[in-house]
């Protein structure tokens, strides 16, 4: 739950980043940065306009932040709208406050950025390949970078200053560890409900007709370049393998494995070096009649180790001094050596497993080495082409020949598909994504899309199949699937109503429960995050008021599937804090005081956008949906 406080804490800011920085190159393309022309604006912020275009992009990355949630398309565009105006908004106003970032402050976060690495290491040319396939300057992305990093200096300025008491967390475990008792039946979905009439069907068409059309589709053709195909045009001799086999041996070599147990006679202000010698010595000769692991527990002075038999564990070479390292390398399975002399003292050493050391023969690794020579002769080709692909088909962005004919790539085809589903290439959701974008509809080449680091694709239009409306017969058998539900729905609900009158009267929840027929199941002592119930039902039981006395509180709540549930919360007991919580106090403060400084941001974001000259054109909006 701490953890998920901070999470979402960060969120706003991860968005402003994101958004600012055009960080995921597949979701923003050049039309993101020309002159919208003669198009209506949908919204400004003083004389910042904003285009479809740009809620659109807005869109695609707002869905991939909340993807797996059920939020429509028309609601989530509405949201990305509103942080576009929200993030100009705060940019203007930081703006116009004087804070700035410095070069070598931007300069230092991109080469942070992961985007721009090759090994873990800034790479200038991969710099500047990504921001050529977005038709980005250098000089425009730094400008972002800055803006970017001066919003969030704003907000570190609010988010930080928050703090939380002792109190704060104290009642954020009493309501998160709270307890309530609840009781309920479930009223299901009648299967037996009435068939729906044929006006009935009629009219339900009618006025959802937008839920019954084809999506709109696009089959696109495009080149794929593939490391593990560049690797298959590799030559390879039993010498070239050979070579590599000895460089890379250590990866086909399984090292010696030696566990040891040690009895150290230390050498201190009370025992001189001629006296821990001979008291080794004489447990060494002790050894004959004692185990070395009951002996270590009696006379070693590594107490640590003693109470283990003197186990060490796994031998390391390095970690020990030379004379002490020599000798346990030297020792055979189950072997004492003789005493050791150490800055700590004399070491009996003694070897309790051994398994061999192991290379892999040339012969038996052949295939396993083949594939692996040509991947890494084939990798340097792989960048020089990905930057050709790049190169060739931002020149040529209204074919793919030219860069089928220079990289000797075949042109492939799909088949329709929309932008929630496809086969082939189309089943990857970043190729349905750059499919649809505005770039592509308009006939121009995708930048390159990767699909892995290994496997790269650039794409155009073939066919573009706006939405079409489906006919009544075709979707006649759907529609009445839809009334029956909504009918069975219809009862459930009455029926729960019914339930729930009976039991504001005071009746008892298992007495009506046999006047309906229906299962009382009981949850005691239900705890946030930990209930086996249904989301919809724990989240309502948590929400609803407290018992008044003996008096439950009754409530009704749906469930996704349309059954409805009555339930009767009779008892909530306050949480305290376990001890564990307790451990956690430190970081509970940090992440409550986290979470109030957000509260804060987002307040004075609001009172900003209050103040600005914001307009949302709603005339332009409605009709670019």
């Amino acid at each position: 739950m701490l953890t998920k406080i901070r999470e979402k804490s960060q969120g706003a800011l991860a968005w402003v980043i994101l958004s600012l920085i055009c960080v995921p190159f597949a979701l923003w393309g050049i039309n993101n940065y020309l002159d919208a022309g003669g198009e209506s604006p949908i919204a400004s912020v003083g004389s910042k306009d904003f285009y479809q275009k740009d809620v659109n992009k807005a869109y695609e990355q707002y869905s991939q932040n909340l993807k797996g949630l059920a939020i429509d398309e028309l609601t989530l565009k509405a949201e990305a709208l509103q942080k576009l105006i929200k993030d100009e908004v705060l940019l203007q106003y930081v703006h116009a406050e004087g804070l700035v970032v410095t070069d070598d402050e931007a300069r230092d976060f991109i080469k942070s950025l992961p985007y721009f690495q090759v090994d873990g290491k800034f790479s200038d040319k991969q710099y500047k390949t990504l921001l050529g396939s977005q038709r980005i300057s250098s000089s425009e992305f730094v400008n972002r970078i800055k803006n970017a990093l001066i919003m969030e200096q704003f907000q570190h300025s609010i988010v930080d200053s928050s703090f939380a008491t002792t109190f704060d967390v104290e009642s954020f475990f009493k309501i998160q560890n709270q307890q309530r008792d609840v009781s309920y039946v479930t009223v299901g979905l009648d299967s037996a409900a009435e068939q729906p009439t044929t006006e009935e069907i009629s009219s339900y068409y009618h006025v959802n007709q937008e839920a019954y059309r084809t999506p709109e589709q696009v089959s696109v053709e495009y080149v794929e370049l593939k490391l593990e195909d560049l690797a298959k045009k590799v030559s390879v001799t039993d010498d070239k393998l050979k070579a590599y086999y000895d460089e890379q041996k250590d990866q086909y070599t399984t090292p010696e494995r030696r566990k040891i147990s040690h009895i150290l006679i230390s050498i201190n202000d009370k025992i001189t070096e001629k006296d821990a010698l001979e008291k080794a010595v004489k447990a060494k000769q002790e050894l004959a009649k004692k185990d070395f692991a009951a002996l270590a527990a009696e006379v070693s002075d590594d107490k640590l180790t003693a109470k283990k038999g003197g186990d060490l564990g796994l031998f390391n070479v390095g970690v020990m001094e030379k004379a002490f390292e020599d000798s346990a390398s030297s020792l055979k399975l189950g072997e004492v050596s003789e005493p050791i002399r150490s800055s700590y003292g004399y070491h009996l050493i003694k070897v309790t497993e051994l398994v061999a050391g192991n290379t892999k023969s040339f012969d038996s690794v052949k295939d396993e080495l083949t594939k692996a020579y040509q991947k890494a002769q084939a990798e340097n080709a792989f960048y020089e082409a990905s930057e050709k692909l790049t190169q060739l088909s931002y020149e040529h962005p209204d074919n793919l020949q030219s860069v089928s004919e220079a990289l000797d790539l075949k042109i492939q085809k799909t088949a329709l598909f929309s932008k929630s589903s496809g086969q082939g290439i189309a089943a990857d959701e970043k190729v349905r994504g750059a499919a649809f974008a505005e770039e592509i509809l308009q006939g121009n080449n995708s930048a390159p899309i990767e699909k892995t680091n290994e496997h790269l694709v650039v794409i155009r239009l073939l066919e573009h199949k706006a939405a079409a409306q489906r006919d009544l017969s075709e979707v006649k058998s759907e529609i009445t699937a839809v009334l029956k539900q909504e009918k069975a729905q219809k009862l459930a609900i009455e029926k729960a109503q019914k339930i729930k009158a009976s039991l504001e009267t005071g009746k008892a929840l298992k007495d009506v429960a046999v006047d309906y027929k229906l299962e009382v199941k009981s949850e005691n002592a239900l705890v946030r995050g930990k209930s086996k119930l249904p989301a919809a039902l724990t989240e309502a039981v948590f929400k609803a008021a407290k018992p008044v006395g003996d008096k439950a509180s009754i409530f009704v709540v749906a469930l996704p599937s349309g059954e409805q549930v009555v339930a009767s919360l009779s008892k909530v007991t306050p949480g305290v804090m376990s001890d564990e919580d307790k451990k956690q106090m430190d970081l509970a403060k940090k992440n409550i005081a986290n979470a109030f400084g957000q509260a804060d941001f987002n307040q004075v974001l609001n009172s900003l956008q209050a103040e600005a000259n914001v307009k949302v054109h709603k005339k332009a909006q409605a009709q670019q949906q």
